[in-house]
């Protein structure tokens, strides 16, 4: 075994906007980083895409420029964290892709969801896997692919063409198991929470052969030792989460009453739950499982479609940087042009799931400027999270990570809103830590109990600084517009 006794843990997290690398030595301390940016197309209305080769050389060349900050053999294990709901198609002997990964973020499964709806089969999605029927998750994305690339499911049904979420597709060319990890699964909506395996009935209800599906493991594996990859031949993956389930674990939110936010592309708000049960507006999914525990840990989940995204889509109408904007938004009363923003771009998540609202700017006049669309802007995410925090279990912790966390203008707004103490870690790439965290237990480099004091080092607490008042008119304002946008796009429909 490559790396036996070296001591340190590689962790790639591969998301939407980019692939990040990290080295961790035996303490947990990052001594090696590094990103390779990504890019998305949009060849139509509602769709999203991207280069799945691309996103696989990615991974190489992020892992390569840490490996050189070591060593031969430096690394003991590997820890991968993915994007999820994303669906990839792929050849099953040569590994190529068929077509571009379809985004989480693409809407082509609406029509066919329209049809389950009217089916009358919308609740029993739901029922068995703790989802709403919505075209943001894998099984819609799978069918549409099929539908363009096998439409008699020949190919898939003999294997032949692979299906699957990101991290399927990785450890394919990783090590060549036909695996696909429980909680990244789950996302799917091809997975019972009761079973953890996939579901007969849900595939024949989306029409994707199990055939073309990888075998569901736990987390932590196994996974196999990777294979034609420099400096990591026979090292082996240790651990596999979602992007968002790793940010958690980094957290170590298996603690009761731990919120954990993250602010990326879009956002994740999510929390352990001791059961499978439907939790109302929010989504029930598997966090992760552990081959040690033998059950999987379920969580709470809503998720937020735009947010760092609202803010490089305005940045990139205005000819500016995201980070611009933010500093922007910073330099401006709250109240200043009282513009809102509703950034329901392929329609809103948490906890509203309408699929057909519309993307609304209000409150503008000669006036307005770059400050305050900024503002209104960061406005909107810091409002989709706290609308998502009030239809949660009561909160003990909120905990911050991810790109906008940085910014104390949105930390300190998000804490004003929704009137609970926001803390943000100093690790802002959580989601490749956690999966770190995760392969360090199974190395036996830490403990569970010195992740949940490493998690509580570090922090920066932001309190609520409104009156009642001020919060209940702002949120009362933000309802009415959200309330407007969701009008105008059911009369679009």
């Amino acid at each position: 075994m490559a790396g036996a006794g070296a001591g340190h843990v590689l962790a790639v997290d591969q998301g939407t906007s980019s692939t990040k690398a990290l080295l961790l030595d035996a303490a947990g301390a990052v001594v090696a980083r590094a990103g390779v940016p990504l890019a998305q197309t949009h060849p139509g209305p509602g769709l999203v895409e991207q280069d799945a080769s691309a996103i696989l050389d990615s991974v190489r060349t992020a892992v390569a420029a840490c490996l050189t900050e070591v060593g031969p053999g430096a690394v003991a294990g590997l820890g991968l964290s993915t994007q999820r709901e994303s669906a990839v198609l792929w050849d099953a002997d040569t590994g190529l892709p068929a077509a571009p990964l379809v985004s989480w973020q693409d809407r082509r499964g609406i029509e066919r969801a329209a049809r389950i709806e009217r089916a009358g089969m919308s609740g029993e999605v739901r029922r068995r896997t703790g989802l709403p029927l919505d075209p943001m998750f894998s099984a819609l994305k799978m069918a549409a692919l099929l539908d363009a690339h096998d439409p008699a499911r020949s190919l898939s049904k003999a294997g032949r063409l692979r299906l699957g979420t990101v991290d399927a597709f990785l450890l394919h060319h990783l090590t060549g198991r036909p695996v696909t990890e429980i909680g990244n699964a789950s996302r799917t909506q091809l997975l019972d929470l009761t079973t953890g395996d996939w579901d007969e009935e849900l595939l024949a209800l989306f029409d994707i052969p199990r055939a073309a599906l990888g075998r569901v493991v736990p987390s932590d594996g196994p996974f196999g030792e990777v294979e034609g990859v420099a400096g990591l031949d026979g090292t082996p993956v240790l651990a596999v989460l979602g992007d968002s389930h790793a940010a958690l674990f980094a957290h170590a939110g298996w603690r009761p009453g731990i919120v954990k936010a993250t602010y990326g592309t879009g956002s994740s708000v999510m929390t352990v739950a001791g059961t499978p049960d439907e939790a109302g507006d929010v989504c029930t999914t598997i966090a992760w499982s552990t081959r040690a525990a033998g059950k999987p840990t379920y969580a709470h989940e809503a998720n937020i479609r735009s947010s760092g995204r609202t803010l490089t889509w305005l940045a990139d109408l205005l000819g500016t940087t995201a980070e611009q904007l933010i500093e922007l938004a910073g330099s401006t009363d709250e109240a200043a042009g009282g513009v809102t923003l509703i950034p329901a771009f392929g329609g809103l998540g948490a906890p509203w799931w309408d699929p057909v609202a519309v993307p609304l700017l209000t409150g503008f006049d000669l006036g307005t400027g770059r400050a305050q669309l900024a503002r209104a802007a960061v406005r909107s995410v810091a409002h989709q999270v706290a609308d998502v925090l009030a239809a949660l279990p009561p909160v003990r912790r909120v905990v911050a990570d991810g790109g906008l966390s940085r910014s104390d203008t949105v930390m300190q707004l998000q804490a004003d809103l929704s009137d609970v103490a926001v803390a943000r870690t100093r690790h802002h790439e959580l989601s490749a830590v956690g999966a770190a965290h995760l392969a360090g237990l199974g190395l036996g480099l830490w403990t569970t109990e010195a992740l949940e004091q490493r998690a509580d080092d570090d922090l920066t607490v932001f309190s609520p600084a409104w009156d009642d008042t001020r919060r209940r008119d702002a949120v009362t304002r933000w309802h009415r517009h959200l309330a407007a946008a969701r009008d105008l796009g059911a009369r679009r429909k």
